[in-house]
């Protein structure tokens, strides 16, 4: 059974701390008044490479053997998780190979080469790229590095829960956005492991709760995922993070797409924050009243990231 201490976290946060920023916990006044709550909100839009993502590739790196390094690293990602890699990849010397749909954002596209990475374009959805990644760990000997079901990457992500406990030690609870469960996985373990008390939320788009629908069956599940949010959208959680959100987390909560834009909207208005739909899940979960804790809480909300599809933006009709 998959379980990591505060002393591994530590290590992790070790490893990593030359190379990623500690981010900062920000009041949030405004969102304190809606909700009754003392929220504080933990600004990955401000770590390299514009989210959380870099952390996990960062730690599994420094633990690569020499042999696998000089072999390289392959993903498929259109994200945050390709950029993560790339500039990883590019901090610890290793060829890095980025497997994208060949419709992925030309901006996405420029990012993730920019951070050094060679960019294959294959296929018209995650699927077909991460066929062909899996296809160059065939033929060119080159290590598959999985977004989210990786110990060594759930144990980088896990720093951002650090992270919050040194910053404020008296924490209630954190909420966290699920996508493939990674974050939520490193998170939880992390938090629970300074003190069991507490209290782990994890927020879906109600549009693909592939977690939520896991655990209620007690089975892994793979779902008919139609949420548009890039980092929300899975289909199939990890098998190593299902495990830790069934004992380490609280509760799962999902809402619509839009209700996430909404609060997405809200935050850049309110908090002057740029946050992608992902980072807005946990704020919109707490705006509509689906985080269930004592009044006066003090509740750490993860901003995952701020690499908004401005494209995307462009295209919603707000209600």
């Amino acid at each position: 059974m998959f379980t990591l201490t505060l002393d591994d976290f530590a290590a992790a946060r070790s490893r990593i701390a030359a190379h990623i920023t500690h981010t900062p916990l920000l009041t949030s006044r405004q969102l304190s008044a809606l909700t009754g709550f003392d929220v504080r909100l933990k600004a990955e839009m401000f770590q390299r490479v514009g989210s959380y993502k870099i952390r996990g590739p960062l730690n599994k790196f420094a633990l690569m053997p020499d042999e696998e390094k000089r072999r390289g690293v392959v993903c498929s990602s259109a994200g945050n998780h390709a950029q993560g890699v790339a500039l990883a990849a590019q901090i610890h010397g290793i060829r890095a190979v980025v497997c994208m749909a060949a419709n992925a954002t030309p901006a996405k596209i420029a990012a993730t080469r920019g951070y050094g990475a060679e960019v294959v374009l294959h296929g018209t959805i995650w699927d077909e790229a991460n066929e062909k990644a899996k296809e160059l760990v065939r033929t060119e000997g080159l290590t598959y590095v999985h977004p989210f079901d990786d110990e060594q990457l759930i144990a980088g992500q896990g720093t951002l829960g650090l992270e919050v406990i040194r910053d404020w030690p008296e924490v209630d609870a954190i909420v966290v956005p699920i996508g493939g469960g990674g974050l939520i996985s490193g998170v939880s373990m992390a938090m629970k492991s300074h003190n069991p008390a507490i209290r782990v939320i994890g927020v879906e788009s109600s549009d693909g709760p592939a977690m939520q629908r896991s655990v209620e069956a007690g089975e892994l599940q793979t779902i008919d995922c139609r949420t548009i949010i890039d980092g929300l959208r899975v289909r199939r959680v990890g098998a190593l993070n299902f495990d830790v959100v069934r004992r380490f987390v609280d509760d799962l909560v999902a809402l619509p797409d839009q209700e996430i834009f909404d609060a997405m909207i809200w935050v850049m208005e309110r908090c002057k924050l740029v946050v992608e739909g992902a980072a807005a899940a946990p704020v919109a979960a707490l705006m509509h009243g689906l985080v269930k804790l004592r009044p006066g809480s003090r509740v750490a909300v993860v901003l995952s990231g701020g690499n908004l599809n401005l494209d995307q933006l462009r295209a919603l009709k707000w209600n």
